[in-house]
């Protein structure tokens, strides 16, 4: 078994988050996006907005967190980022009061595909989940690529399910559809052992 730990996104963490970002979406998204799109990304800039994301949020329920592996060295494998909804958790044409105040939004779950199957996504989201009870929110929401189908085999794992959502996304002139996934919060802490794995 892995041994590794969920702890808050540190400023000095902001080009890991962006490599491992880059690396996951040409593994996970290059059959999804155009090619040119993911060979274009530049890392410099998605860093520079996770410095921003962590050191400036919108609110504290606004957080970046992040996945570390042990071994002989300690790595960073993946992150989650997630705050309350708002319009770019929206469906399409679907009014701005219809998530509510209570509804956790979930922009980015990555692991990168190295350090897949250990029991990070899983950390990532238990620590989400316990962050979104406390600040009082009782459901979350996620969008995922209709063509990724390891992000929603793993949500749907854990319990999230499609509440019916769709939009495509305009990527270059390509509309890349997606689905979107919701979950309730749990009202207590789920123990570790109950946790699924990844």
């Amino acid at each position: 078994m892995a041994l590794g730990y969920v702890r808050p996104a540190r400023p000095e963490d902001a080009g890991e988050i962006a490599r491992i970002q880059l690396a996951t979406w040409r593994v996970a998204y290059r059959r999804i996006l155009p090619r040119h799109v993911l060979d274009n990304l530049d890392e410099a800039f998605l860093a520079r907005r996770w410095s921003a994301a962590v050191q400036e949020p919108p609110s504290g329920a606004h957080r970046v967190l992040v996945a570390v592996e042990q071994a002989e060295q300690s790595y960073l494998v993946g992150f989650v980022a997630s705050g309350p909804a708002d319009a770019e958790a929206l469906a399409p044409g679907e009014p701005a009061e219809a998530l509510g105040p209570d509804v956790a939004a979930v922009t980015d779950l990555l692991v990168e595909p190295r350090w897949g199957r250990r029991g990070h996504g899983s950390r990532l989201l238990a620590a989400a989940v316990d962050l979104w009870r406390e600040d009082g929110l009782s459901r979350a929401v996620a969008w995922a690529f209709e063509g990724d189908e390891a992000t929603r085999k793993f949500l749907t794992s854990t319990g999230w399910e499609p509440d019916g959502a769709a939009r495509a996304l305009d990527v270059d002139d390509m509309l890349v559809p997606q689905v979107r996934l919701h979950v309730a919060v749990p009202a207590e802490k789920v123990p570790a052992d109950d946790q699924p794995g990844d």
